[in-house]
């Protein structure tokens, strides 16, 4: 399998939700899942920024008279439904699924055209980039799946192959417990529940030592490994 990046740069203008992410940096959306086939499509996307910023996507997002991804808005007459899965104020979760994407020219309607049922996919949205990153079988001709794409695009999107790579940071649901040793999970989790990270704290490391019966100095140990995984993790995807 190869890792390959397709990043959409569009210009003012040439796309409502897109003017949002262009005006206000520092806005984020995320997809946690994203699966296609012939004929639908179906994804949870991640959307963080300041309440304003996610007011302003959610009027575009929601719109379900809008594909969210088309390349041509002309050629798109696909059925859309849109939904709210949680909203907090600087967080929203949004599922959309669409029909019938056989009459919308999307990357994920035209990469699963060309390669077929059982493609990965993963997109995210930041300033004026529109990223996607397939996982997709070493033999799939990446060359002729660009040039459908870059056929697609409309007045003020550009395209360009970011990267092809083997896969990175694909970690099938698990997140960042993927980069914790079972010691290292273990601890945390004790630590969670004994309310060591709470504010105050309910626990201190001597506590948690005698609570797993491990030595004070393995267990703060354990600790420091743990978070600087997960704040280097959160740091790279993030900031």
């Amino acid at each position: 399998m190869r890792e390959f990046e397709f990043v959409l740069t569009y210009r003012a203008g040439a796309d409502d939700l897109m003017d949002v992410f262009v005006e206000r940096p520092g806005l984020r959306a995320q997809t946690a899942a994203c699966f296609a086939n012939d004929r639908s499509m179906w994804r949870v996307d991640h959307v963080l920024g300041p309440p304003e910023a996610l007011d302003a996507v959610e009027t575009h997002f929601l719109d379900e008279t809008t594909c969210n991804e088309c390349l041509d808005v002309a050629g798109c007459d696909s059925s859309r439904e849109y939904q709210v899965v949680s909203s907090d104020p600087e967080h929203r979760v949004y599922f959309t699924r669409r029909e019938e994407i056989q009459h919308c020219h999307s990357i994920p309607y035209l990469a699963v055209d060309h390669v077929g049922d059982g493609l990965l996919i993963e997109a995210e949205r930041r300033d004026d980039e529109y990223v996607w990153r397939l996982l997709v079988p070493d033999d799939c001709a990446v060359g002729e799946l660009y040039d459908r794409i870059d056929d697609q695009l409309r007045d003020g999107i550009s395209l360009e192959l970011g990267h092809v790579s083997d896969p990175q940071n694909w970690n099938g649901g698990f997140g960042t417990a993927g980069l914790l040793t079972p010691e290292e999970r273990e601890t945390v989790a004790s630590a969670v529940e004994a309310g060591y990270y709470g504010t105050p704290r309910d626990a201190t490391v001597a506590d948690l030592a005698e609570r797993l019966d491990t030595p004070h100095s393995t267990v703060q140990y354990r600790l420091q490994r743990a978070e600087e995984k997960i704040v280097g993790r959160f740091a790279s995807e993030t900031l």
